[in-house]
């Protein structure tokens, strides 16, 4: 048996942190809900670390651990989603609908907080498609143990017999489910997007539309998002599609927008920024947190998440003076 004293001790689980909460984003669809179970999971790893016999490595125990919280939270909660698979696209003449709970929506997290800082640029163009927003959505839509068999399976590439032994089932069993995530995952198709790289290209596109977005130079954005491109607004349930109608969002109901102030971050394999408004008491006051995804030389995705404690999670200002 370890000793806790001189091996488990609770540094030594810190390693696992970041990888642990890429596992648990994609297993619950929120950045907040998987730290909330990485940090449970560190807190139970800790105090029954004089229970770990060593009969397999410490990695593959607290991912049991870290498995066994999500499907404690799972229990009590609905599927997360995306406005686009609650009902049907409207214009900017729509009316924004209901604020819909937080708990409903899959929700963006940094990308620093589930991938490595560096490593094999093909593993992490990978990665990142993992924890598109698309993907995680698509994610939900399998039973609690199915999503974690795949992830583990398919994501995090462990053996059949290693996640047999982390969820006490048979090699036979996890074949079977894998199969039947899979055949649920083929009817809810991920969106085609780039992942963030290193693309002068990709570069000079996203440079192009925060300068055409804080000048708010609509002939410019309508050529620089793609015909079919969609926009939607968490908590909102209000999508749209077409680069026609998201520009008349823009100086119709979202006019407001107007002098808004952009700070870059990444998030979900994605571009991602800060979006500020105008404060009529002075500066720039937090307003939305916008995932931009992009394919080819056009944008296609304008996702804006209406959550100012976004903004401190994100590591970005409370306050632009």
């Amino acid at each position: 048996m370890h000793s806790v004293d001189t091996e488990l001790t609770p540094e030594a689980f810190e390693p696992y942190r970041r990888e642990l909460t890429g596992y648990c984003y994609r297993m619950l669809g929120s950045g907040f809900e998987a730290d909330d179970a990485v940090q449970e999971t560190l807190v139970r790893a800790w105090k029954n670390a004089d229970t770990f016999e060593g009969r397999s490595s410490v990695r593959s125990w607290v991912y049991r651990i870290a498995t066994n919280v999500c499907l404690d939270m799972l229990r009590a909660s609905q599927r997360r989603a995306r406005p686009m698979e609650i009902g049907r696209s409207g214009t900017n003449d729509s009316d924004l609908g209901p604020f819909v709970p937080e708990h409903m929506w899959v929700t963006p997290i940094p990308d620093a907080r589930v991938l490595p800082d560096d490593g094999d640029p093909a593993d992490l163009a990978e990665q990142r498609e993992t924890i598109k927003l698309a993907f995680v959505a698509a994610l939900q839509h399998l039973p609690p143990k199915q999503r974690a068999v795949l992830i583990l399976r398919e994501v995090l590439r462990w053996q059949a017999s290693e996640v047999a032994e982390l969820l006490g089932t048979t090699v036979q069993s996890v074949n079977s489910a894998l199969q039947r995530a899979r055949a649920t995952l083929d009817t809810h198709p991920v969106d085609a997007c780039d992942v963030r790289n290193v693309d002068p290209a990709q570069e000079e596109l996203l440079a192009k539309y925060v300068d055409a977005f804080q000048r708010y130079d609509i002939n410019e954005l309508v050529h620089l998002l793609a015909d079919d491109a969609i926009m939607s607004m968490p908590p909102f349930d209000l999508w749209i599609q077409g680069s026609q109608e998201i520009v008349r969002f823009f100086v119709g109901q979202g006019a407001a927008c107007e002098g808004s102030i952009l700070l870059a971050t990444s998030a979900n394999g994605c571009a991602a920024f800060g979006s500020y408004k105008p404060d009529p008491s002075g500066g720039h006051a937090p307003w939305s947190l916008q995932v931009i995804e992009t394919k080819g030389d056009r944008l296609v995705g304008h996702h804006n998440f209406l959550y100012p404690e976004l903004f401190e999670y994100f590591g970005l200002p409370a306050h632009l003076d």
